[in-house]
């Protein structure tokens, strides 16, 4: 039989957007191996989601996945349900799912504005305002929201990402002091750089454009942001996301947890 020690989330359901892959699929891999049944959600081929489901039931519990376009609020809505129905409550939310785009704010293409801010910040408005009911009704709770580094400081070129992500830390604080007097708690992980996708192509991008190699190019782009000059893992804000579900982070309500090698320090 499994402890409660080393599964302390057993018997509960986690929803995580965003989580085909990266950071999303991290967090699920981590709030499962505790003892979570996962709700994932994203885009991605057939073969990358059973992939996907497969790597979190591999930690003993169940794993659903719901395709939900975290742009349009009436799937966001479907979805809740669809995880209610399924396991019978969501005990843990975690609203990580996010695009991205770079341009200055001259040059910024409206409909990618619109689409950032909805996907990055408005989806996590609609998934607490249907999940915090049931929660509070529960007596427990537990909603993480993935920020970023740019949830506290700002980027050139950035203005949708860092506005969305400045919205999902002070929508953070206002869901905490709405929820403070209950059993559930609201926060935000704050990440610097982490390997993704995308910020490989950036890697790839800073080589090819100052002619120098792909080791030279990720010292540049870490150097220039994260003094640590290390990336931040997928694992690494998993674990983090299951500290703030136990007992530990009762009080923790409105945090906003940078896990940036130090960039925010500076």
């Amino acid at each position: 039989m499994t402890s409660s020690a080393t599964a302390p989330l057993a018997g509960k359901t986690a929803l995580v957007t965003g989580s085909t892959s990266g950071i999303g699929l991290g967090i699920a891999n981590a709030l499962a191996q505790a003892g979570a049944n996962l709700v994932l959600n994203g885009f991605g081929e057939t073969a990358v989601i059973q992939g996907a489901i497969a790597q979190i039931e591999q930690h003993g519990v169940k794993a659903v996945h719901h395709g939900a376009d975290m742009s349009k609020s009436a799937e966001i809505e479907a979805m809740i349900a669809f995880a209610i129905e399924q396991f019978g409550a969501v005990d843990v939310l975690v609203n990580n799912a996010g695009i991205q785009h770079v341009a200055t704010i001259d040059t910024f293409p409206v409909d990618k504005w619109d689409a950032i801010i909805a996907i990055n910040l408005s989806s996590a408005f609609h998934t607490m305002r249907v999940a915090l009911p049931k929660m509070r009704d529960n007596g427990w709770g537990r909603v993480i929201n993935v920020a970023s580094a740019h949830g506290l400081v700002g980027s050139v070129g950035k203005s949708a990402y860092v506005a969305a992500k400045h919205g999902i830390v002070g929508l953070t604080k206002v869901a905490a002091l709405e929820n403070a007097r209950t059993g559930v708690t609201v926060n935000a992980i704050c990440p610097g750089f982490v390997l993704t996708p995308l910020v490989q192509k950036q890697i790839d991008d800073i080589a090819t454009r100052d002619n120098i190699s792909p080791d030279a190019a990720r010292s540049k782009l870490l150097g220039e942001k994260q003094p640590s000059e290390q990336f931040v893992t997928p694992e690494q804000i998993g674990k983090l996301a299951v500290f703030l579900c136990s007992d530990g982070a009762d009080e923790m309500r409105g945090a906003a947890l940078q896990i940036d090698g130090g960039w925010t320090s500076q």
